[in-house]
């Protein structure tokens, strides 16, 4: 069961999810904040949202959107700086090659940091989605790096109440992002103990990556702060609902769960185009229920048992007899 994880959700999963081909959206979702946190509270045992900093929240209606929260008992989860639809982001953000342009993005996120901590939200998520490049010759791989790093440094200094976490992911919109990786992540966070990361279940498939193997990764250096769930083909950043195509990887995703001891949030970052918003959250959250609830029916230790044979034949039966009733 998930009862002992916070369950949360991006506020777009009840909007009117837009695409590049239908900007209005597809219908069917909120179109105010109000009437997305009251499409919310229909997904039973939803306790928070997250939000992106000036779309959903600023200086201005701070106030108005802590009480809209508080009037119906949910949590700010997350809140993430706007890094990438401005036109000014367009060649990068923490890693711009222009100093000025780096600074705005410091400053960015030292606003949404303070934000933050005023509306009790613990975690600030850094996705660099523009620090990259699309062509040979573009990018200055070493001082992108170090602006990456010197930036994050700055910022995690900024207000000790909220922890910075850093989402990686390996395209779009550059065509090669800078912090493509779990173990790329890794390699920027070196030394930084007050700085974790968040890893998305999408962009960890789009990778390449086994996001079992990347959460174990990420945890034995004491980075797993954070999780997104959703599921893709691996060839794009689909982001539909979890379990929808890799039901075995989520399957060994949530043992690793369990067996890493994570407590943390376990927040749904899907875009529901076509879908009905709250069926589809509903949908997410059963089965994330339902894996815990065969993870622990087989129990911890016949997984181990399994891992530690490493037979292919009595890994699948595993599968099976997990997922198959009777």
């Amino acid at each position: 069961m998930i009862e002992n994880h916070a369950f949360g959700a991006c506020l777009p999963t009840f909007g009117n999810c837009a695409d590049r081909f239908c900007l209005s959206g597809y219908g069917g979702g909120g179109t105010t904040m109000e009437e997305m946190l009251d499409l919310s509270q229909q997904v039973a045992g939803l306790d928070g949202l997250e939000l992106v900093g000036n779309w959903h929240v600023n200086d201005q209606n701070i106030h108005e959107v802590a009480k809209m929260f508080k009037d119906r008992g949910l949590k700010i989860c997350m809140l993430v700086p706007d890094l990438w639809t401005q036109a000014k982001w367009g060649r990068g953000s923490l890693a711009a090659p222009d100093a000025k342009t780096r600074q705005e993005a410091v400053d960015e996120i030292k606003k949404v940091m303070d934000w933050g901590a005023e509306l009790g939200c613990p975690y600030i998520d850094v996705w660099p989605g523009q620090d990259g490049y699309d062509y040979c010759f573009q990018a200055d791989y070493l001082e992108a790096w170090k602006w990456l790093r010197d930036g994050l440094v700055v910022c995690a200094q900024h207000n000790s109440k909220v922890r910075i976490l850093v989402e990686y992911k390996l395209k779009e919109p550059r065509t090669h992002c800078f912090v493509s990786s779990a173990a790329k992540v890794l390699l920027l966070l070196q030394g930084l103990d007050n700085v974790g990361a968040l890893l998305d279940i999408g962009h960890s498939l789009a990778a390449g990556e086994n996001f079992a193997e990347a959460a174990a990764l990420l945890s034995s250096h004491g980075k797993l702060d954070y999780l997104h769930f959703n599921d893709n083909y691996r060839s794009w950043d689909d982001d539909m609902m979890f379990g929808s195509v890799h039901l075995v990887e989520s399957l060994e995703f949530i043992y690793w769960l369990r067996r890493l001891n994570y407590k943390g949030w376990l927040t749904l970052d899907i875009f529901p185009y076509r879908e009905d918003g709250v069926r589809a959250a509903i949908q997410c959250r059963e089965w994330i229920a339902a894996l815990f609830h065969a993870v622990d029916r087989i129990g911890l230790e016949s997984f181990a048992e399994v891992i530690r044979r490493g037979d292919a034949c009595d890994a699948i039966d595993l599968v099976r007899r997990a997922l198959v009733a009777g």
